[in-house]
């Protein structure tokens, strides 16, 4: 090839090439993102709210010796079931036997005292009919009469007391349930009486037992408006049905029901304390445990939409709707317990607003996108 037609080769390739660059290049457009939206589901619903609280005993008691003395005997075993009545101390009786006798020995002197001031009196009444004993002297008499009569009384009841005091030396349960451990020993000195008495033994009660719970300021105006709407009574009017599970449970199996919702709120906390109470007659719900515990709420139609369809804006939740153009919208929600798998919404929902209930990180509010239908189902139990 000549020289010529070298350069005859370059200038075409080269015109060529800046032909090609000075084309305009058209611009691929891109869809909006797709997500999959639904109307929320309509149903009458059962609704129950959550709580987490603790069982307490019904009944609670310090066992406290009201005597003082050596404890001579125990008769029970630490942390066994006890019944009202059963026997668990014996305080060293023989000094209250001692003074009983003393106090039975005291009412005799003093109710021969009486016997001689009533024969005095009887001698001298007639004595006084016919004026051979004065006025005064017959008074005298009579008074004696009464004051021997105020002294057996008194003493009578210093030897009631002294027999209430032996019987104290026998320690028994004041109600029924499960003992805890003993605090003292056989041949420890107790102190007894009404201010700083030995602290012997608890005892707590089984059978029935109650639950704790701490309901907000909320709830308890919207229990409030529902019972004065008529849609549900009062938990201070009727027992409404609980139920509990406990820490390693999956179901509510405990079944209870409302005995007392407290008079006033916490004005620190602002909840209300409520009180369920279960029968549990097989024992297995003991003091302390915690659980979480559902009440009924009441029956209504409702929204209901999955918990993966909600998003937290601070301290809002929130939701995703999409507009019939396909534009990005949000909507404060306030929710509800679950039901059948799904979360209620309370307020802030339409039953027709279409939302995004898979594909949230492809929604951007005021964004478009294009949605295809899904649809909101109940998890069937």
């Amino acid at each position: 090839m000549t020289r010529t037609g070298s350069l005859c080769s370059l200038f075409l390739f080269t015109h060529l090439l800046c032909s090609c660059d000075s084309q305009p290049v058209a611009k691929a457009v891109q869809a909006p993102p797709s997500v999959t939206v639904s109307r929320p589901l309509q149903k009458n619903i059962t609704e129950w709210d959550e709580y987490t609280g603790r069982f307490v005993a019904v009944e609670t008691v310090e066992v406290r010796a009201r005597v003082s003395g050596f404890i001579d005997s125990i008769h029970f075993k630490d942390g066994q079931i006890v019944k009202q009545g059963d026997l668990l101390f014996v305080i060293d009786p023989r000094p209250y036997r001692i003074a009983v006798e003393q106090a039975k020995a005291e009412v005799e002197r003093a109710q021969a005292r009486l016997q001689i001031a009533t024969a005095d009196v009887e001698r001298a009444l007639p004595l006084a009919k016919s004026q051979t004993l004065t006025q005064r002297e017959f008074e005298t008499r009579l008074s004696s009469q009464r004051e021997a009569a105020g002294a057996v009384s008194s003493l009578e009841a210093a030897l009631k007391q002294a027999e209430l005091n032996l019987e104290w030396t026998n320690v028994r349960a004041p109600i029924s349930g499960r003992i805890s451990d003993r605090r003292v020993d056989a041949g420890n000195l107790v102190t007894g009486g009404q201010t700083g008495a030995t602290l012997l033994t608890v005892i707590v009660s089984i059978a029935p037992i109650h639950f704790i719970i701490d309901g907000s300021e909320a709830d308890f105006l919207r229990y409030q408006r529902l019972a004065k709407a008529g849609a549900r009574q009062s938990s201070r009017d009727v027992q409404n049905p609980v139920s509990v599970r406990l820490a390693d449970e999956n179901e509510f199996k405990h079944h209870g029901r409302m005995d007392f919702v407290d008079n006033v709120l916490n004005p620190r906390t602002g909840t209300i304390r409520g009180r369920a109470i279960f029968e549990n007659e097989d024992g297995l719900l003991t003091p302390g445990y915690f659980g979480r515990m559902r009440l009924f709420g009441g029956q209504h139609d409702a929204l209901l939409v999955p918990d993966s369809a909600i998003s937290s804006d601070q301290a809002s939740k929130i939701v995703f709707t999409v507009a019939d153009d396909g534009t990005v919208g949000v909507k404060r929600v306030e929710l509800g317990p679950m039901v059948d798998g799904l979360r209620v919404v309370r307020s802030g929902l339409a039953a027709t607003d279409r939302i995004v209930i898979d594909g949230l990180q492809r929604a951007r509010p005021g964004q478009k996108v294009t949605p295809e239908d899904g649809k909101i189902e109940a998890i069937a139990r």
